[in-house]
């Protein structure tokens, strides 16, 4: 049996999808979603990963297809699902090269219990175990991250801060500061628990 696509056709190239984004951003993402997230979240669930995984790593596909189309870079040589999917299964693939490294399938559910420290509770023992490793980051990093997720900046705001060229270029940076600091907290849970 055939299945009809009764969605809506998504502009056909990059300066109608530019146009399509800047004028009705929100319809035309939704229709992206509606067409690209299914399988997205197939290639995910089918190499590994899980539910969030495949929500996570589409944001991220999303995020970069967008930018590229709205700062007139987009070139497409297939459909924007094409594409779409392309960025994904790229990042996802670079995602489970990191994990990798150190997996935490292996890690048993004794491993994933964190001792508490003495008269904390648990959001000041895991506020301070953060912002510990934060610190670690140096201080473009630092600021950087508080800019984005504590203090909750926009992008434009922290590359006019941090002297970028453009608004990719400090999302590219605030995205290598995240990596740092989720590979110093992994380096340290493996150190940890392989002891």
């Amino acid at each position: 049996m055939k299945t009809v696509n009764l969605l809506p056709p998504l502009p056909p190239d990059a300066a109608q999808l530019r146009h399509a984004l800047q004028t009705n951003r929100g319809e035309t993402l939704t229709l992206l979603y509606q067409r690209t997230f299914p399988m997205v979240r197939h290639y995910v669930l089918q190499h590994s990963g899980t539910e969030h995984d495949a929500k996570d790593i589409f944001h991220d596909a999303l995020v970069i297809f967008y930018e590229k189309a709205v700062g007139g870079t987009l070139e497409l040589t297939a459909t924007a699902s094409t594409y779409v999917v392309a960025v994904a299964r790229n990042l996802w693939r670079r995602e489970l090269s990191r994990r990798g490294r150190c997996s935490v399938a292996d890690l048993n559910e004794e491993h994933l219990q964190v001792p508490e420290p003495a008269g904390a509770t648990d959001s000041e023992a895991a506020d301070a175990s953060v912002l510990e490793y934060v610190e670690q980051l140096g201080e473009k990093c630092k600021n950087i991250l508080l800019s984005f997720y504590y203090f909750q900046q926009p992008l434009e705001q922290i590359a006019v801060t941090h002297h970028y060229r453009n608004v990719r270029s400090a999302t590219v940076q605030k995205f290598k500061c995240l990596e740092r600091l989720r590979n110093s907290v992994r380096n340290v849970l493996f150190e940890t628990f392989s002891a």
